[in-house]
């Protein structure tokens, strides 16, 4: 297990080099002069311009620029914020508390919720139970979660007054579980309609046959053996959708007024801030990173056939 775990993380270290180096370039390829923009439609001061380029490494050829980054991150620095001049971590840990409080609580449903209605709908596979929940979540990844957002926010915030139309603090877990329900829609559709596939493979398999041969119970049987040989491949895709949780609350963020890592990330687009971009995006590729090796990790507790050399 110790050497699988090594082994992981040293292949880590080439695909994070490869995912931020094409950020970078992204950002930094992109037309216009950050520096340039600070002055409005005012006549920049030339000198003041390449002080501050100097000041920043942005007189630099990219690839040393994009050498300084990867240099700077292994000491803890992801950049400075070229308007604020204020450290890119400092502007992440002030965003992210928002934003994991609301991706543990999407997490949460998602997981809940998904796999119990995909567990009610395999066991009752071609019932009308199975039937509702495959129209419903076939509905939830039609619609798109920006208008799936903004009909949450008006009938539940607006019309019947349930919960309050915007975030006004983001601490509170009770005004964050309208926007969790919205970022975990998407989710919760693809785990419950997953879960209810392997459920339904699972539940007709030699060994759920011999189970109750052997006199289990039929809820003792789907709780030890059918439940957790099912999971594996959704536990697959909840750890790769704890990501994507975390980067696609963007939307979210916005349409209730989050304060969180979303919003942060499109303000800093907006108003051309690279550093920030590369920064967020290279802190969210690290928790991508961690999330999958965890996962590898809990498929040895699941099924103890499993072991890692």
């Amino acid at each position: 297990m110790g050497r699988y775990v090594v082994r992981r993380l040293l292949q880590m270290i080439p695909v994070f080099i490869g995912a931020t180096f094409i950020i970078f370039m992204m950002m930094y390829s992109l037309p216009g002069d950050p520096i340039r923009a600070l002055w409005g439609e005012r006549a920049p001061d030339e000198a003041q311009m390449a002080a501050m380029k100097e000041s920043l490494g942005l007189d630099q050829p990219i690839l040393k620029q994009y050498w300084d980054y990867l240099t700077g991150l292994l000491q803890g620095d992801f950049g400075t914020q070229i308007a604020s001049r204020r450290e890119v971590w400092d502007v992440i840990t002030e965003a992210l508390p928002a934003t994991v409080r609301l991706t543990l609580l999407a997490f949460t449903i998602t997981a809940v919720v998904g796999v119990s209605m995909g567990l009610i709908a395999g066991l009752r596979a071609g019932g009308k139970i199975d039937r509702v929940i495959l129209f419903v979540t076939l509905l939830l990844i039609s619609v798109p979660v920006f208008v799936i957002g903004y009909l949450y926010q008006t009938y539940f915030g607006v019309r019947w007054g349930l919960v309050k139309p915007s975030v006004q603090d983001s601490e509170s877990w009770g005004q964050l579980l309208l926007p969790a329900v919205v970022l975990a829609s998407l989710s919760l559709a693809y785990v419950a309609r997953l879960t209810r596939t392997s459920i339904a493979e699972n539940k007709r398999a030699d060994y759920m046959r011999t189970a109750r041969a052997k006199g289990l119970s039929k809820s003792r049987a789907v709780r030890v053996h059918l439940l957790r040989n099912s999971l594996i491949p959704v536990i697959t895709f909840l750890g790769v959708d704890l990501g994507s949780l975390f980067a696609g609350a963007i939307v979210t963020e916005g349409i209730f007024n989050i304060h969180g890592i979303g919003r942060t990330v499109y303000l800093a687009l907006t108003s051309r801030e690279g550093a920030t971009v590369v920064g967020v995006v290279s802190f969210i590729i690290l928790v991508y990173l961690v999330v999958t090796l965890l996962v590898d990790l809990l498929y040895a507790v699941l099924d103890p056939r499993i072991r890692y050399a």
